[in-house]
């Protein structure tokens, strides 16, 4: 199998790679993948989910729409986004700088799609961090209508083990207090949902519900899961 590395970069939390390859099981449609270090953070070849954070954490809202999304990845989660039409602005937020260059330059199939959106914004930051203080470093007091988070595989274990604080009582309170009274936090997990995290969302918001998602599987043949919580 032939495998085009398009991107390297060494990172504190390891080698960060963007690779693009043939699935023969797809007839050789071309595969994109994100990884870091051995983990997979992200293929182009399951999407579903992934579109699913969008679509599932601003199906709540109404109006026009300030949203914020943690983790670019490949871009799956913020171009579900844009294709909401009330969606005034859209801040992502990337650890890597390098991710954000892979869709300016145009390495990935959605760069064009988000680069060329006024409505969306490609930012290098610690999510985590800005949780906590602001996720508009320009507008710390700015206000939001969404949050949608794709970062960690889970709410437990976690890419890096500073993360975990965010999914705290205390970190999710941090949320909560950027959102309007009306705002949604969305969250994606590569698990299937698990009502005690949901349970745990419903002790800082009002509503809590954790979503299957089915997605085909063809290394398995058959279906597999991802989950999305969306709270309120």
């Amino acid at each position: 199998m032939r495998i085009e590395e398009l991107g390297y970069e060494m990172t504190p939390l390891g080698e960060l790679t963007l690779r693009r390859r043939p699935e023969p099981l797809l007839n050789n449609e071309l595969i994109y993948e994100v990884k870091l270090g051995d983990v997979y953070l992200m293929s182009s070849l399951f999407t579903e989910s992934e579109r699913q954070l969008a679509t599932l954490g601003l199906a709540p809202l109404t109006g026009e729409l300030d949203v914020v999304i943690g983790g670019l990845g490949l871009g799956y989660t913020a171009v579900e986004a844009l294709k909401n039409n009330s969606v005034r602005s859209l801040l992502v937020i990337d650890l890597f700088q390098p991710v954000i260059d892979w869709h300016k330059n145009g390495l990935v199939p959605n760069g064009e799609t988000l680069t060329a959106d006024e409505r969306c914004e490609l930012r290098q930051g610690d999510f985590f961090a800005l949780a906590r203080t602001g996720f508009d470093s320009d507008d710390p007091t700015r206000k939001l209508d969404a949050v949608l988070l794709d970062i960690d595989h889970s709410p437990e274990p976690y890419l890096d083990p500073e993360n975990g604080s965010l999914y705290t009582t205390g970190g999710l309170t941090a949320i909560k207090a950027q959102l309007k009274p009306t705002g949604t936090f969305a969250l994606w997990s590569n698990d299937p949902a698990d009502e005690a995290f949901a349970a745990h969302l419903r002790t800082v918001f009002v509503t809590a519900t954790a979503h299957n998602i089915e997605f085909p599987n063809p290394y398995t043949a058959a279906t597999s899961l991802n989950s999305v919580y969306v709270a309120n």
